[in-house]
């Protein structure tokens, strides 16, 4: 037996949860439309190899959220009879596309990098000097990147969306970058011209390590790995209140999008009848819809347990 319950007020949640994350991604790619601009003319014009890497990366961000855009509007489509769970996990795989992107982006990059690298050794590239410019365009970037995460991650926390989760971590990552960018242009006004391409070097591992977290939860949620202890101690926490259930033996959930979808075997009393083991699987539907938000389906099985066998 199934219940599914998606009251008028879930969905007013699941809508203002949908408008929560279009805003984020169109905060994004507004911002990183100008960043990009910004970075890779500073970049070029200012000589320094690790802002254009940095300039690089913010172009790669256009490219994938314009991708996870679509993506996440095609999340919000309503259930139909090829979905009858709707099209929730366009997230999944929206965040799967940010993270082979950063990836890729990351890859080129650190193949850039030390051929700048090896190149300035051997003469092969001519040594300019980077202008100070550059240095403010890194410490603009930073502050940027660091309101965008914060609203990011404030906004992924409240909606439990694995794109914006992804888009948080990634302007975390970015952070590092103009970080590390900031870093190198700071010991090349120095004197230390080295310092640049190889910092653009370590601007591509945190990219690509970025990269790789990113596309691991997002397969993990695509492969439909089960949900952590948290929702698991939280079910026996709230079934234990219910005399009629002797026995919790099996909790098997996971996610669809924001939501979770829960198989559960409880042991009953043996000498009841089919009639009141299927009212007592009902009160338990109803107690875990109502009490855990975005359960969208339960699915009770009972038997008797150990030992009540009459």
């Amino acid at each position: 037996m199934d219940i599914d319950i998606l009251s008028t007020s879930n969905s007013e949640l699941i809508q203002k949860r949908q408008e929560q994350a279009n805003r984020v991604v169109n905060l994004g790619l507004g911002s990183n439309i100008l960043l990009a601009i910004v970075k890779v003319t500073a970049g070029i014009f200012g000589h320094s190899k690790a802002l254009l890497a940095d300039g690089i990366n913010s172009v790669s961000d256009i490219v994938y959220l314009i991708f996870v855009k679509l993506l996440v509007r095609l999340s919000s489509q309503p259930a139909d009879e090829e979905h009858p769970y709707g099209h929730h996990q366009f997230e999944s795989i929206a965040a799967v596309v940010i993270g082979a992107f950063v990836i890729t982006t990351g890859i080129a990059i650190f193949w850039d990098s030390i051929n700048s690298f090896f190149d300035l050794f051997q003469k092969k590239e001519e040594n300019k000097t980077i202008q100070f410019f550059t240095l403010i365009v890194a410490a603009v970037t930073i502050i940027m990147k660091i309101l965008l995460m914060l609203n990011a991650f404030s906004v992924s926390r409240k909606t439990n969306n694995i794109a914006v989760s992804a888009l948080a971590r990634d302007h975390r990552n970015d952070i590092f970058s103009s970080l590390a960018a900031a870093a190198g242009i700071s010991l090349s006004l120095l004197g230390l011209a080295w310092v640049d391409p190889l910092a653009s070097a370590v601007v591509a591992v945190i990219v690509v390590k970025t990269g790789i977290d990113i596309l691991r939860e997002s397969a993990a949620e695509l492969m439909d790995t089960v949900p952590g202890t948290e929702l698991d101690n939280k079910i026996r926490s709230l079934l234990v209140k219910v005399n009629q259930v002797k026995s919790i033996e099996n909790i098997h959930a996971h996610r669809f999008g924001p939501y979770y979808m829960v198989n559960i075997t409880i042991g009953v009393e043996g000498s009841l009848t089919v009639f009141e083991g299927d009212k007592i699987a009902d009160m338990v539907e109803q107690l875990l819809c109502n009490e855990i938000d975005l359960l969208k389906k339960v699915y009770v099985h009972f038997h008797p347990a150990a030992g009540m066998v009459s």
